[in-house]
């Protein structure tokens, strides 16, 4: 085995775990001189299949990551959660025979207890309610009359609503976001409204991006904001958070290409678009459940920096935030912004700090936290990263499932 380009290897999956090598040492059971020498190829007799075996273990990696020169993408979970299960039925059910629909003033209802339940993170509520709500919207778009319009744009908030609910599970339920994405565009765009076509098209995006197609998703979200920017402008807050969100949407898009200096400008560009957005809004709105105004745009701007691997730039921007605007957002953004912060505070080795982070972040919205895989592999990251793990993240790892 080529000893130098594994012991690379080792020591970029170390760096992105966020692991010292005296903490990979600890885990392998070995010194910090022997990570040393194992990263720069100098151990003659090594690395051994049980020593790489062991090393993937502790990087929580497919040992191929370690032997290939361009090792494949860990194989994404198959099996959604269970308050996904009941959406992902409803999708395919077929309810053309079903009775006359409930009335639009009672769908609005429900649609607004299900937006502030996700904001909430409620997402047992949501799996819960959703599902009703998905087929009573679906009969009222298809029987519509005179009120077609406005029954296929509250159809399309429905689905908008319960795209972003799945894209919270990840590969285990991106297929099934895609196709609900796609569904809430043609509705959409059977309604004329612009607002709607744009909230649609920027879950497209998103569902762009989990199926790795991001530069696709960039342009996208960009070409949506062209299209759609006069007449989103002219509807005021409402328009114009729905063209912000767009650009927050292209600048996450442009954050998964890599880290090119090309990428990098272009996921800054569109963050600085929505930025322009944001003074023109003048103030932090929830305009059809976007949190959208300076502050979101800010904690975008962190969140790309940390997707760009530069962290250091990620806190910086991160410590110009106001702790009391950041605090009037909803609990999901409040969340996910934490998740975010400990991601950076983890690649800068500040461990204790993003252990702290991810506590918060629990204790705000539970099911945000010990729900979802990617933040369960994070909480698993940290507690990996520690030497001696405090009580509240034990706590919290015993929670996720995860030995502490």
């Amino acid at each position: 085995m080529e000893t130098g380009y594994i012991g690379r290897r080792i020591a970029y999956w170390r760096g992105f775990r966020g692991f010292t090598q005296a903490d990979f040492g600890r885990l392998m059971g070995q010194t910090r001189r022997w990570v040393q020498d194992l990263e720069g190829g100098q151990r003659q007799q090594d690395p051994r299949l049980s020593v790489l075996v062991r090393a993937a273990e502790v990087l929580r990696i497919p040992l191929e990551q370690l032997l290939m020169d361009v090792p494949p993408e860990p194989p994404p979970a198959t099996t959604p959660p269970v308050e996904a299960l009941a959406v992902i039925d409803v999708l395919y059910r077929d309810d053309s025979e079903d009775a006359d629909p409930p009335p639009l003033a009672d769908l609005r209802r429900r649609l607004t207890y299900c937006c502030e339940a996700f904001q909430a993170c409620h997402y047992g509520a949501l799996g819960r309610d959703l599902p009703p709500l998905i087929v009573g919207s679906r009969r009222s778009a298809a029987q519509a009359g005179a009120e077609a319009s406005e029954a296929h744009a509250l159809l399309s908030r429905v689905l908008q609503l319960t795209a972003s609910f799945l894209h919270k599970y990840g590969p285990a339920t991106a297929v099934q976001a895609a196709v609900v994405a796609d569904r809430a565009l043609t509705a959409a765009e059977r309604s004329g409204d612009p607002v709607a076509i744009g909230a649609a098209s920027r879950r497209v995006a998103k569902s762009l991006i989990h199926q790795q197609q991001p530069r696709t998703a960039v342009e996208f979200a960009t070409g949506a904001a062209r299209r759609l920017s006069a007449d989103l402008e002219a509807r005021g807050p409402m328009g114009l958070s729905t063209l912000g969100m767009l650009y927050l949407s292209a600048a996450v898009a442009a954050s998964s290409l890599g880290r090119s200096a090309a990428a990098v400008r272009q996921a800054g560009e569109q963050v600085d678009q929505a930025a322009e957005v944001a003074d023109q809004q003048g103030a932090d709105l929830d305009e059809d459940y976007t949190m959208f105004g300076p502050t979101n745009v800010e904690l975008h701007r962190v969140d790309v920096l940390t997707r760009l691997d530069d962290a250091g730039a990620a806190l910086k921007a991160a410590d110009r935030l106001e702790d009391e605007a950041v605090h009037g957002l909803s609990k999901e953004r409040q969340a996910q912004h934490l998740i975010t912060m400990a991601r950076a505070q983890l690649l800068t080795r500040r461990k204790g700090t993003a252990a702290e982070s991810l506590i918060e972040a629990a204790r705000l919205a539970p099911e945000e936290v010990i729900g979802r895989q990617s933040t369960i592999d994070l909480v698993a990251d940290v507690v990996g990263a520690t030497p001696v793990p405090g009580r509240d993240l034990r706590r919290l790892a015993e929670r996720c499932g995860l030995p502490a």
